[in-house]
């Protein structure tokens, strides 16, 4: 089914709307998961245990054995990056915006470029920077040592709605245009990422082959064939609190496919994702086109501005 749905999906994404209305019989992507080997990121440690249920991994916090871990090199979760008053002002002021219905039972409020990804094809469209409302969210980011000189060029509000079976199929977000740091604030709702290793080599699926043009400048290291092979078989759980931040980058970001099963949304979710460009269009080939949504991204508007 490739047509648009009036839910907002198309193709394989669907959500409990269209799956009832039009009899789609979606396999379980967390039965398929846990058939896996199963590990769970403590914050704290910056370490993986093994466990499904981050909750419990989280909470035998400190007394985990390091030598029973691994590492995940490329994420850094950080917790109460905003605090709970600053989140409730920005879920009000979120919600004073516009929502678009999204696939997979989300709804989206997105501020950035017009992005072709197959054609690889970059358009101002109508940005004129983000809502004035969320500024100081970027503007912490100066805060912490791993965004330093990040500059947001796309802003997207997501709204997971656990009704409609909210969910984000397994992905690596686009190499092409979006930069190597994968920026997620988290504003309403516990979550959990679930990444599993990228397996498939497609060179030009999610544009993955662009990677090596940039390479030497990543923040980490692309894991070796050898250490990968630690990964295999396993899939890996990161747990995303209310008002925290999410960065993946290096292997985590490029190796990995990430997504958030409809299982561990149980509440209202709202989180902020923000993306930077790749290199090309920072000081490379592409520059001239990437200056003039850069010029734009430095603007901040209001709700009586427009």
């Amino acid at each position: 089914m490739n047509t648009l749905r009036p839910c907002g999906c198309k193709g394989v994404r669907t959500c409990l709307t269209c799956e009832q209305d039009y009899q789609i019989d979606k396999p379980s992507l967390q039965q398929q998961l846990q058939q896996l080997e199963s590990w769970s990121y403590c914050a704290q440690c910056e370490r993986l245990y093994a466990g499904w249920d981050t909750q419990a991994v989280q909470a035998a916090h400190p007394d985990h054995n390091l030598a029973e871990s691994l590492p995940l090199p490329g994420i850094l979760v950080q917790e109460q990056f905003i605090t709970r008053a600053e989140g409730a002002q920005l879920m009000s002021d979120l919600d004073a915006l516009p929502w678009a219905i999204s696939q997979s039972g989300r709804r989206k409020q997105n501020y950035g470029p017009k992005t072709n990804f197959k054609k690889r094809r970059l358009q101002l469209g109508a940005f004129e920077g983000f809502p004035a409302a969320t500024r100081f969210v970027q503007q912490r980011f100066e805060s912490v040592p791993l965004l330093r000189n990040f500059q947001t060029i796309e802003q997207c509000s997501l709204e997971y709605d656990p009704s409609k079976g909210a969910s984000i199929d397994p992905h690596v977000d686009d190499c092409w245009i979006w930069g190597e740091r994968v920026v997620t604030v988290n504003c309403l709702g516990d979550a959990v990422l679930t990444l599993n290793l990228y397996e498939e080599q497609q060179a030009n699926k999610y544009n993955l082959d662009l990677v090596q043009q940039y390479k030497a400048q990543l923040l980490a290291p692309l894991l070796s064939p050898d250490q990968l092979a630690a990964y295999k078989g396993k899939v890996l759980r990161i747990p995303m609190p209310n008002l925290s931040l999410i960065v993946l980058y290096g292997p985590a970001r490029y190796q990995f496919e990430h997504a958030v099963l409809r299982e561990d949304v149980d509440e209202r979710r709202v989180c902020i994702a923000y993306r930077e460009f790749t290199p090309m269009y920072i000081d490379g080939l592409d520059k001239q086109q990437g200056d003039v949504v850069r010029e734009k991204s430095h603007l901040f508007w209001s709700l009586k501005a427009n």
